[in-house]
Parts: C-alpha cells; structure tokens; sequence
C-alpha cells in the first residue's frame, strides 16, 4: 500500500508496510554539481504532481571502503547528482505530535549514507518516532577548505537537512519542536559540531554522540595545508573554481591519496592535528560556521537546553587494529612511542598492564587509542556540558563480538544495529546470534530519551560519573576504570 504526503516542494508517496510508511530519497537541497559545486546547500526545485519516494536515492561522491572494511561495512553506492536527500520512516499516516529522531552517519567523512541496511528507521516509527537518515557531502566536496568556497560544506548540509526537518516534520506526523539528532562516529562528530554552530540553534532540542565527541576538528591552517597537497596532485590552485572543473572521480583519486599518506606518513608538521587522529576531511574551526572547537563551544553554554546522551564502546580502535591483523604486529618500542604521541607519561601504560595482564603491546594500544580518541572526549564533553548547567547521560556499550575468535571485542560501529534494533544486516561482526536483549534495551532507551530526555539512568556529573553499560546484563556503574581516567587529566 502506498502513502502520498505534501512536502514543502511538492508531494511524495511512499509504501506502506505493517504499520509503517518509508519515504525514500526526498531531496532537501538541489544537487550540489555544476555551478552549484562546492557552494553552499540551495534549495531543492519545486516539482509538480507525485513524486515516486520508494527508493534510495544518489549517495555522496565516495569509493569503497578499503579491504578488509568492505566486508565488514555494508556501503551501497548510488550513483546521480542529486545526492543531498534524505528517507523518513513513520508509522502509517494518521497520529500527530511523534518526537523526531534524525540520524547522521559515521565513515570518517569520506564514506557513508543514509541508504546504509542498519539504519531502516522502521523499528523507530514502530515505537512511534519519526526517523529520518539524510546524506551530506563527504570528503572534498564536503569539507576540503578552498579558496572561494564555504567552508564546512557538509555541516551546513547537515543544517538545510535539519530545516527541512523543521518545515515538513509536521506533514509525516512528527513534531519539529521535539526533534533528537543522533549519530555514530564521524556522525557524532558532526552532532557536536551541530551543538557549537549558530546556525543549527534551535533546529534540534536532544542529541545523541555515540563513539565521536567535541575534540576532533582541525585548525585553518592545518585545513589549508592539506587542501594544498590535494591541489598540488591535482595540478590546480586550491580554489573553488579550479577544483569546479574536475571531475569528481578524478577528486576522489587524490582524495584518497591524501588519506593513504595521511595514515602512512603521521608527521604533525606536515598534517598538524591530522597526525594524531588521521581524519583529514573534518570539520575545520573557521570562526564563521564553526566558530570553535565543539567541546570548548559547549562549556561556554552554546547547548545550553539540549539534553546530550553521549558514549562510546569498550574496544573502539579493536576494529581498525583486528582485521587487518595489525594488533599482532604491534612491538613493544612503537607501543611506547604511541602513548607518549598521546601525551601519556612513561607509567601510564604499567596502569593499562595492570587490568589486562595478558595484553599484547598491540592490546594496549588499542586500549590507549580507545581511550584518546573516543572514551575520553565522551566524557570531556559530558563535563563541558554539566560545567555549562546542561544535563548529560553517559553510556559504554560493552557486549564483545565472537567474530575473529572473540578479538573484536566491543569494537567500533558495533552498537549500530543494537541502537536501530537491526542486529540482522551486521552478521559480519556481531556473528549469527547476538543477543537480541541487548537490541531490545538500546533501542528502548534511545527512544526514550528522544520522548523523555531520559534514557532510564541518572544524569552524569563529576561525583559518582554515572555510567550505564550496555551488555548482556546491563547495569549501571559509578566511574568505570578511574585510573585509567585519570591518566589523561590534562591531556587536552
């Protein structure tokens, strides 16, 4: 059965099925090529009659993941220009008032959309929650800083997506006065991002960072010297009209040469911040779009009245470090001089040994890692946000994978599914059983905060550091590894 619904630019139908009706690739934003390319989101063409909404639309210019990772994240590439769209999932037309849940994917900025299996908000319009997963440009189209263009491209597609939301939300039965974003991993970046930006104010009332926090954007400078040897392969100036005249595979190209000499070269006085947290295609700090770093916008009060649920996984960096059996070729030097690239002191690690004795120098770096990139800033921006009068929940998703002998643990990205109650499309690392109470609890506290604010745990603060663990038995723990926490007072 199909479900017709008037939008803002013209109607749409959808397909209706058990009770839930899914609109799929509605444009928020025209296509961002030709004159368009590199400028800021505009606009979508009004269109006249029904406009069929049964399936995905074009996804962001991207390749591939890279092997092993195309494996073990599933990554349909569409192709069209008319990328900047988004799908929405509601039960079938009828009730009114639905909070909004709006989901922003992960992928490092180079990869990812709403099209991805795992993120079918159909189990959210179930329990009676519109959600909307929407696509942004990624990589250079999305955040490159050239001369002539917008900064920060991606973000302000991720603002029109948010307005699109606030003016049509009411037509599929959500209330846009109630509206949750969420997202994991570059998604979560870009949600705290959203919370520093005065343009995003008053788009969104909740937020979720799941596995991606307030620290990880870069400097101008450091945006301008990758932007340079971008420009330096491709022969032109780094300005929006040179780049305009490229074709976006030959884009993709260098992009991803910068990215493999980025991973393979670290030095920080060529890459800066880049060095550290390998992630050359992120939100710059510009002063104008994103006028500072999100965690030190956060404790001046920039979110104040957003309530923020924030976390991350037990063993995030197990994912990039396991598969590709880098973990076992981790030596005892290269674990010292990681932890002290991190600003760890020469004791820190006998505090890691202590918990994990039978850890390998490349278990402790993922440790460290975990630690540096993900747990750490979760809990910074938990701070931030109380020191400013804010509330914030804080989660560790701790249930460990049985894939690749049990290695994986509770790595990166695993929490998706659980979170979308869609643990099916992940079998790649969640294995043939997992534990589907587990989906069940997420998925429930999720909604519940995108109703309540209350995820069904006590607000974080300094004191106790509340912190719920999600495993097969869930519980609540008052400051999970302090020692290891503290290690990192300073740091940052």
């Amino acid at each position: 059965m199909d479900a017709v619904v008037k939008t803002r630019h013209g109607a749409v139908r959808g397909r209706v099925t058990d009770g839930v009706a899914a609109f799929k690739g509605i444009p928020y934003a025209a296509p961002p090529f030709g004159p368009a390319r590199f400028g800021p989101p505009a606009p979508p063409a009004p269109w006249t009659g029904i406009r069929d909404a049964h399936v995905f639309g074009p996804t962001a210019p991207q390749w591939h993941y890279p092997q092993p990772f195309d494996q073990l994240l599933p990554n349909p590439l569409i192709p069209g220009e008319d990328c900047l769209n988004l799908n929405v999932w509601t039960p079938e037309p009828g009730p009114a008032g639905l909070p909004v849940m709006v989901w922003i994917h992960g992928g490092a900025f180079a990869n990812g959309s709403g099209a991805v299996p795992t993120y079918d908000g159909s189990r959210f319009a179930r329990d009676g929650v519109m959600c909307v997963t929407l696509n942004y440009r990624l990589g250079v189209e999305g955040f490159a800083q050239l001369a002539g263009a917008p900064p920060n491209r991606g973000l302000l597609d991720q603002v029109a997506a948010l307005e699109w939301v606030r003016d049509n939300a009411a037509a599929f039965g959500g209330d846009p006065d109630r509206v949750t974003i969420f997202g994991e991993s570059a998604g979560a970046m870009s949600v705290t991002s959203l919370l520093a930006m005065p343009r995003a104010h008053g788009l969104f009332h909740r937020a979720i960072a799941q596995s991606g926090a307030g620290h990880h954007a870069v400097s101008p400078a450091t945006a301008e010297k990758v932007a340079a040897m971008l420009a330096a392969r491709l022969g032109v100036a780094a300005t929006r009209e040179a780049m305009a005249g490229l074709p976006p595979a030959r884009v993709l190209e260098a992009q991803m040469a910068v990215s493999t000499e980025a991973r393979l070269d670290r030095d920080p006085e060529r890459w800066g911040e880049v060095a550290l947290n390998n992630l050359p295609w992120e939100p710059v700090v510009d002063g104008d779009v994103l006028p500072r770093r999100p965690v030190e916008a956060v404790a001046a009060g920039s979110a104040a009245g957003v309530e923020l649920l924030i976390g991350s996984n037990t063993d995030e960096q197990r994912l990039f470090l396991v598969p590709t059996g880098m973990v076992d070729r981790v030596t005892e030097e290269q674990l010292h001089i990681a932890a002290a690239g991190y600003g760890l002191g020469a004791g820190a690690l006998a505090t890691y040994r202590a918990s994990r004795p039978a850890a390998t120098p490349g278990d402790l770096l993922a440790a460290v890692v975990t630690d540096w990139t993900f747990r750490i800033p979760a809990l910074r921006l938990a701070e931030a946000h109380g020191a400013a009068g804010g509330a914030s929940h804080v989660y560790e998703f701790a249930w460990a994978s049985p894939r690749f002998e049990g290695r994986l643990g509770a790595c990166h990205y695993l929490e998706v599914g659980f979170v979308f109650d869609r643990v099916g499309p992940e079998r790649a690392l969640t294995g043939t059983e997992p534990p589907q109470g587990l989906a069940a609890a997420m998925h429930g506290s999720w909604t519940a905060f995108a109703r309540t604010g209350d995820p069904g745990w006590p607000a974080y603060d300094v004191e106790r550091r509340t912190t719920m663990t999600f495993d097969e038995r869930c519980r609540v723990v008052e400051d999970p590894r302090p020692d290891e926490r503290r290690l990192w007072e300073g740091i940052r």
